[in-house]
């Protein structure tokens, strides 16, 4: 096991982008079905499940959506695979959230905030304010270009749109959302306390 006392809280593998549900039922059908690694090559690389440009493309989007589901368990996985528009786009956003505290957190502190304030948008400041606020929460934050803070930035704010908390990208108006009762019923059955106050940012 990894000494997490030594591992960053905040890392910007979030830079991969949206939050895939297509793709992330496909390979959650694999984990459901336990398939080996002959089989997941098979449809990785073979089959080319997730319709991938080349096959080292295919391999790397595969491996980020699987980390990003093994994070919590079957019962997720499920909603991701048989659920109908938001349980499967929610379902997916609370494995987002699971694997990002980056994510997770600008949810918990700065999302919910503005909601409490009755804000009616996020900005790039908020955003750019917040990383700054991440170094000293986390001093084992590497550091980051400003390239790659404006890739999170864009990747945060783009699942925050697929998931209904802003109107869109441009401009980041936000939405009252209501998650979906059988991701929020999963994620308390499984006591996945963070993942569902972050979910419940907004009212």
């Amino acid at each position: 096991m990894p000494d997490v006392k030594t591992a960053p809280r905040y890392r910007a593998d979030i830079t991969a982008g949206s939050l895939k549900v297509t793709e992330s039922r496909r390979i959650a059908d694999l984990l459901i079905n336990q398939v080996d690694a002959a089989g997941w090559s098979d449809a990785i690389v073979k089959r080319n499940i997730l319709q991938a440009k080349s096959p080292a493309t295919a391999r790397r989007l595969a491996q980020l959506i699987r980390s990003r589901l093994e994070t919590l368990g079957p019962d997720i996985w499920r909603l991701i695979r048989d659920g109908q528009g938001p349980v499967a786009i929610h379902a997916t956003f609370a494995a987002a959230v699971k694997q990002s505290p980056l994510l997770g957190d600008f949810l918990a502190l700065v999302v919910a905030d503005q909601y409490r304030r009755f804000g009616k948008v996020l900005t790039n400041k908020m955003f750019s304010d917040y990383l700054d606020g991440c170094r000293e929460r986390d001093p084992l934050m590497p550091e980051w270009t400003e390239e790659t803070r404006l890739r999170v930035r864009s990747s945060v704010f783009q699942m925050l749109a697929q998931a209904g908390y802003i109107e869109n990208t441009r401009n980041l108006k936000l939405q009252s959302v209501h998650v979906a009762d059988q991701v929020v019923r999963c994620l308390k059955a499984n006591r996945e306390d963070y993942v569902l106050r972050c979910l419940q940012a907004a009212p």
